[in-house]
């Protein structure tokens, strides 16, 4: 970051530090889809395709908790019935370094943090910034179990949906190359930056444009909103739309409360 203060800098000079914080960004998620390249192997085989195997551990979780719940076989997945086809010459290759690049995204996502953390500190009071290594600790994992939940949890069951869902016994599923890893893509860079929903409301909340009750107000909302984002990813069940939606909603009151806290704190240091 630049020497000069928060006060002290032009619009240009906030214009050139993101050029920069963008351009160091692009460099680190370059070098870090360079390093997947010599694992794009198990990359591909087992993690891009891992969920077309009936034997993927999502699935079998789910079996097995239904023979808890005494619902026998009900939700357990013998057979994915479709295909994937590359359609394009340059198919392959594109979805090589795309993959390549958007797993580099994934990697490189703490040292983001970081740049963003240095371009924003000056905003900040001294107390504050000397909290740079717990807002990338927290906002990194919180990233990170995102994605796990989308990779685990949101793409299964999407792939389970789409995979076994037929307007007729004539259509056959045979799923394009780009079609299926940008579903893998988009559900689990999704399912991260939701998961970054609390650090984001913390900020919004310092800088006054969100409230607690502007938070409970529309909660209705929000939970109409994850209750229909649960129905068109998941399976026609109960248990699946539930399994997507409540870790949705703890976000999201998760964030309420780090609202309530961060109000609470701004009322003390004005008063005192």
């Amino acid at each position: 970051m630049s020497k000069k203060s928060l006060g002290e800098m032009s619009f240009l000079d906030h214009l050139e530090e993101l050029r920069w914080l963008l351009v160091r960004s692009s460099v680190a998620i370059i070098i870090m889809a360079l390093a997947t390249y010599f694992v794009s192997d198990y990359i591909f085989d087992v993690i891009i395709f891992g969920p077309t195997n009936p034997n993927f551990i999502t699935y079998r979780f789910f079996c097995d908790a239904s023979h808890y719940l005494g619902f026998a076989d009900s939700i357990c997945i013998t057979e994915l019935p479709f295909t994937i086809q590359n359609t394009s010459m340059e198919g392959q290759v594109n979805m090589f370094v795309w993959t390549c690049i958007t797993a580099g995204f994934i990697l490189a996502f703490p040292y983001i943090l970081w740049e963003l953390w240095k371009f924003i500190s000056p905003a900040l009071y001294e107390k504050e910034k000397k909290n740079a290594k717990v807002f990338i600790f927290v906002a990194s994992i919180l990233f990170f179990l995102g994605v796990l939940f989308g990779y685990f949890v949101i793409v299964p069951m999407s792939i389970n949906f789409v995979a076994t869902f037929s307007v007729s016994s004539v259509v056959k599923n045979e799923f394009n190359l780009d079609s299926y890893i940008g579903m893998i893509k988009t559900s689990v860079i999704a399912a991260g930056l939701f998961f970054e929903l609390p650090i984001v409301i913390y900020f919004l909340t310092k800088l006054g444009l969100v409230t607690p009750s502007f938070l409970r107000k529309y909660r209705k909302y929000a939970i109409v909103i994850v209750l229909i984002v649960a129905a068109i990813v998941t399976p026609p069940d109960v248990v699946s739309q539930i399994t997507v939606a409540i870790p949705m909603l703890l976000i999201y009151e998760a964030s309420i409360f780090i609202s309530v806290f961060v109000m609470k704190k701004n009322k003390e240091k004005e008063n005192g």
